[in-house]
């Protein structure tokens, strides 16, 4: 009886670690395709605006959104067009930089040292990036449609789009690896992927921004958080950052 009793432990404790390696695996070669798919389709988007194949569908998709007896109203009632500009702020430099500091806070008090000293490296260089993207396609801005939202840079890829991307996405992406409980991951996830989406929207919808300009910053800020996850993960099995496992919870 106790040799079956330690049969049936090892074999509980077998197919739950085969569980745990299968659902990392998975969660790795997602992040893989996402990383390598981000790539090319930001590759591939660029090379088209470039050679301005997607002017046509670009021009369309913003007219698609104004009010065709007066462009310079976007359709929808007024308080949708003031959604859209709160939208928009989620994307901004002030709000991204306050949603990081607190993602820092918490893991500074969760005692994640190394991993908040990663998250101070990963967000801002992201948004770098974003900035000499932006610099080196110097794209101009629409201007098919009056502008509901001050602008100060060029048009591809979206700045907002992409760092918001970066910053929501990277974020959860970095606060799942140090979070035990598997709903709370798959909530990080989606409201991350949510507001990514919110913000890029609300860049079309105010004319501000080409379609083409926000989903090449969709596509660069998910393949840098794919990245950084994937960086992560590669320290925490060297033990350089801490996992969900390695510290108890705190109260």
């Amino acid at each position: 009886m106790k040799h079956q009793g330690k049969i049936k432990q090892v074999g509980r404790y077998s197919v739950s670690l085969l569980a745990r390696l299968g659902r990392y695996e998975l969660a790795m070669l997602l992040c893989v395709a996402v990383l390598s798919g981000g790539v090319w389709g930001f590759v591939a988007l660029a090379d088209e605006v470039t050679e301005g194949d997607t002017q046509s569908i670009d021009e369309s998709l913003l007219l698609a959104l104004r009010n065709p007896a007066d462009l310079s109203d976007p359709i929808g009632p007024g308080w949708v067009e003031e959604m859209g500009r709160d939208f928009t702020a989620l994307g901004g430099v002030g709000v991204l930089v306050l949603i990081t500091l607190g993602a820092l806070g918490y893991l500074l008090l969760a005692r994640r040292y190394r991993a908040a000293l990663f998250t101070s490296m990963a967000v801002p260089g992201g948004i770098l990036l974003s900035t000499v993207l932006k610099l080196g396609f110097d794209r101009p801005r629409p201007d098919l449609v009056p502008h509901e939202a001050m602008v100060y840079t060029a048009s591809f890829p979206s700045g907002h789009s992409m760092m918001s991307a970066v910053t929501y996405l990277t974020l959860a992406a970095l606060l799942t690896r140090v979070q035990p409980a598997l709903r709370l991951k798959a909530y990080l996830l989606i409201l991350a992927i949510l507001l990514t989406l919110l913000v890029g929207m609300s860049r079309v919808y105010l004319g501000v921004h080409w379609p083409t300009d926000v989903l090449a910053g969709w596509t660069a800020g998910a393949s840098w958080a794919a990245m950084c996850w994937i960086v992560m993960r590669w320290m925490q099995r060297r033990g350089q950052v801490e996992t969900e496992e390695s510290l108890p919870d705190t109260e």
